[in-house]
């Protein structure tokens, strides 16, 4: 689900005009992917942007003046910060912020910044990045097949993805796919997207979470970097 920021109020908090903010900023969005952690409030250099975000909803994207800001992650409605980060922001650049790992245990919540690229895919393609945010799953293989085709005999679109790696941008043309993973080198299925419909010119980037609080059943979001 779509989480509405006032980017007005947080350029204005930030104590940067809207005019001069458009030529030097990058744009940055939040994904709460933490299964143990509470609802957040995102601070950004001390102003607060993003207010009572719960797990596994995320923001739009959000205008940051280009340069290295402090980033706070605190507990909604209170002062005490989960994760602290302060990464640099590039100009014209735009940028994925997830919060992933546990809270309360290992592997501990760290803030993963990927760099996004929504420049349209070429012709009637679309674009797709998967993203291992599930804590507690291992390594997975990904498919992506037509819908209901068998995995006999398949090579993986991506083999032993990590917790915490990206792939790069995989570009397709249009059409119904279905994307399964599997627990790295078995036809062991974790998460079946089922059917899916695109159409030309979107961006996608596909994060694994847990449920909440930890464990399966694990899931896919998809979040639109381009419609």
């Amino acid at each position: 689900m779509l989480r509405k920021l006032c980017l007005l109020s947080a350029l204005l908090a930030l104590g940067v005009s809207t005019t001069w903010a458009q030529a030097t900023a990058g744009r940055v969005r939040v994904l709460h992917a933490s299964p143990d952690a509470p609802a957040v409030d995102v601070l950004v250099d001390g102003a607060k942007v993003l207010e009572n975000l719960p797990y596994k909803e995320y923001s739009e994207y959000l205008a940051l003046p280009a340069g290295t800001h402090e980033i706070r992650v605190n507990v909604t409605g209170t002062t005490t910060t989960v994760l602290q980060a302060s990464p640099s922001i590039a100009a014209g650049a735009d940028y994925t912020a997830i919060a992933v790992g546990f809270a309360g245990k290992t592997p501990a919540l760290k803030l993963l910044l990927l760099q996004d690229n929504n420049t349209l895919p070429a012709g009637n393609n679309i674009k797709v990045r998967v993203v291992h945010g599930a804590a507690s799953a291992p390594g997975v293989d990904v498919y992506v097949t037509t819908p209901f085709e068998t995995l006999d005999g398949k090579t993986p679109a991506l083999s032993n993805v990590p917790f915490e790696a990206a792939s790069g941008y995989l570009e397709v043309p249009a059409s119904l796919y279905q994307a399964r993973v599997a627990v790295a080198g078995t036809k062991t299925i974790a998460i079946d997207s089922h059917r899916l419909v695109t159409w030309p010119g979107i961006i996608r980037t596909v994060v694994a979470v847990d449920s909440k609080g930890g464990g399966g059943p694990f899931e896919l979001l998809v979040l639109p970097d381009r419609n």
